[in-house]
């Protein structure tokens, strides 16, 4: 996923209801696949953020120094800056990017 270039609203919107449950007919449904999907960004996202601040970390014997490092603050900057998972996946849902099927119909919708 590239963070840099995501569409999502970073406060709060509000979504046509008729748009997100479109797909499945089941605003119920819709709203457990994409609940789903914000799960997986949240994992995604914080082991990438967690990756990246430990490229930066130093590590002391002493507890009683800190030392703040630039880089890590301006990691930690940007993915409290991005809009949140849940955000990312509704998003996701309306531009028809979230694979989903039901199994009881067996039927479903392929998205590229």
């Amino acid at each position: 996923m590239d963070l840099k270039n995501v569409t999502a609203a970073a406060s709060t919107e509000t979504y046509d209801r008729n748009v997100l449950d479109a797909p499945t007919n089941n605003i119920y449904e819709a709203i457990s696949v994409i609940s789903k999907r914000a799960e997986q960004i949240n994992t995604d996202i914080r082991k990438e953020l967690v990756e990246k601040l430990e490229e930066f970390a130093t590590y002391n014997d002493s507890l009683e120094e800190i030392f703040e490092n630039k880089e890590q603050i301006e990691v930690s900057k940007f993915y409290e800056k991005l809009p949140k998972p849940h955000a990312l996946a509704i998003q996701e849902w309306i531009d028809e990017k979230i694979y989903y099927r039901n199994t009881a119909d067996n039927q479903g919708s392929i998205k590229a």
